[in-house]
């Protein structure tokens, strides 16, 4: 069969802040536009994971009227705390002393799946044409090298390839301009910056892996508003991570661990970190004879300025983590990403109505706020390279003495998976049983995510060299995807007296680890069948 195409003037990649932003942004601009907008997951919000305190700056600009528009944008934060966490006790450590990038008295606490989804209705008054349960899985050029536009998924395809009764091809979605805003570790926009070197002269790129969970607490534990930061235990000096409570409103809390994807260690399980980081004193009594209902878990991305590719090319724009414009030492990624696609609309509004070139992207960009952000913000991350406590001490120089204008930026040496060392140097982790309380195995938390995937459909999560596992990466590195992936997707099993790579695809929660950790980068993650995956609700 051959795929139907259908034409815009702008398809936009993800239904993400940067996306819908972009999308309502080129409404305003010009409501005669014809836009649409594919989101991979089964609606809109289903793939959204963040913290989330939330920043109204470009929110502000896009939709200034946000508050009479029944936003779910309600819980202000009122209180905040930041703690160091030895093994059995805390210390409070004044914000006052906090950066002011670091410091939330003036934003809101919020599931950035609820603000995602009511964007969705802001750009579909507006007319923006709005496709869920549609995955871009191929990127199509024209003659020239330009992009043309995506191609999505095809439907009903059996595990070996094969077309089954129910198949469906996929369908051309043709733009003059397209904008992919997928995310951190986009699986396109990975190709798109190869292809066209986008990171030519840049730092590699840093990553993170976020977990979140939402608890219902017990009345007296509850402060809404409150907005807590932690650093150090479990992790030891030279692991960067931290964790997130935000209390929310209806009696949650938002609870959640950051890691960076640069560790060194292989016998590190950044799940196992936050379940153990649950039963410390200061957080356990918050959330005990609470009950966990959500969980999840995502990369983020963490390089900020001297990691950033360009984000322009060809008939095609680049925006929000796809690109990474995530500001780190501020723990924020929504609000700038929302900037970017904005951005993007005007580079095409101009594009379109005065014939400039797509590269006046960079122009806008480098004059608006958001670049002065990110510029600001650039040495804080590099700076833990150093270890925990030199890291502080030199954010606080940079952050508050120089308000970010050190005349030098430290650079990102290494790629996150070039930083693990052999497991034979390094010591093992022993991480205590679950007691199903507070701490829970990953099947369990896996089910909270409501993931599914279609069965019998082809391997979403592809091996370059399938006997790679077993040959290379078990005897050196002992196999580390079975701990970095937050969902029990990787497993070393036994049979016949031989030990087999074993990947369990329908538990996997799009959350990108494994394209950036594996070690040999032998693992690449594409598109699976169109609204396969998690199903958050409220994160």
């Amino acid at each position: 069969m051959s795929r139907e195409s259908m034409e815009y003037d702008v398809v936009i990649i993800g239904g993400g802040p940067s996306g819908l932003s972009t999308a309502i942004k080129l409404k305003q601009l010009d409501s005669n536009l014809n836009i649409c907008l594919l989101e991979k997951s089964s609606e809109i919000g289903a793939h959204i994971l963040s913290g989330n305190v939330f920043e109204t700056r470009a929110l502000d600009e896009l939709l200034p009227n946000w508050r009479e528009l029944n936003s779910p944008i309600k819980t202000k934060v009122t209180k905040e705390k930041f703690l160091f966490l030895g093994k059995n006790k805390s210390l409070s450590w004044p914000t006052w002393l906090l950066p002011a990038v670091q410091q939330n008295h003036k934003n809101y606490i919020i599931s950035l799946a609820n603000l995602c989804r009511w964007l969705a209705e802001q750009a579909e008054t507006l007319g923006v044409e709005i496709f869920p349960g549609f995955p871009a899985s191929e990127v199509l050029f024209n003659e020239d090298g330009s992009v043309r536009g995506v191609a999505t998924q095809d439907m009903g395809v059996d595990r070996e390839g094969n077309k089954k009764d129910s198949f469906e091809p996929g369908i051309e979605l043709l733009g003059k301009v397209t904008v992919f805003a997928e995310g951190c570790r986009g699986h396109l926009g990975k190709q798109l910056i190869e292809k066209f070197e986008l990171n030519k002269g840049k730092d590699p790129q840093q990553y993170g892996i976020g977990f979140k969970e939402i608890w219902e607490i017990e009345d007296k534990n509850h402060e809404e508003g409150l907005v807590m930061h932690t650093a150090g235990w479990p992790l030891d000096n030279n692991t960067y991570g931290g964790s997130f409570m935000y209390h929310a409103e209806n009696k949650q809390v938002f609870l959640g661990y950051v890691i960076g994807l640069d560790y060194k260690n292989p016998h590190l399980s950044p799940y196992d970190e936050f379940q153990r980081f649950k039963t410390h004193p200061a957080i356990k009594k918050i959330i005990e004879n609470g009950k966990r209902i959500s969980y999840g878990a995502r990369a983020l991305i963490e390089g900020g300025f001297q990691s950033l590719p360009k984000m322009f090319m060809p008939g095609a724009l680049l925006v929000g983590c796809d690109a990474g414009t995530l500001n780190m030492p501020k723990i924020k990624g929504s609000h700038t990403a929302m900037k970017s696609g904005m951005i993007a609309a005007e580079t095409i509004n101009y594009h379109f109505k005065k014939g400039d070139d797509l590269s006046v992207y960079e122009k806008i960009f480098k004059e608006s706020w958001l670049f002065k952000e990110l510029y600001k913000a650039r040495n804080v991350k590099p700076s833990f390279n150093w270890g925990l406590i030199l890291g502080i001490i030199f954010t606080g120089i940079d952050q508050i003495l120089f308000r970010g204008r050190l005349p030098f930026t430290l650079k990102h040496k290494h790629a996150d998976h070039e930083t693990l060392r052999p497991a034979n140097e390094m010591p093992k982790i022993d991480y205590p049983k679950y007691d199903n309380i507070i701490t829970f195995d990953k099947t369990s938390s896996v089910y909270l995510t409501g993931t599914n995937h279609e069965d019998n459909q082809p391997v979403h999560l592809k091996l370059k060299d399938p006997d790679l596992p077993i040959n290379y990466t078990l005897e050196k590195f002992d196999e580390p995807a079975q701990r970095y992936c937050p969902a029990g997707v990787y497993e070393v099993q036994i049979e016949n007296k031989k030990n087999k790579f074993v990947i369990n695809s329908q538990n996997c929660i799009h959350c990108k680890t494994c394209d950036i950790k594996e070690p040999s980068q032998n693992i690449i993650w594409v598109t699976p069948e169109g609204g396969g995956g998690p199903k958050y609700g409220n994160m």
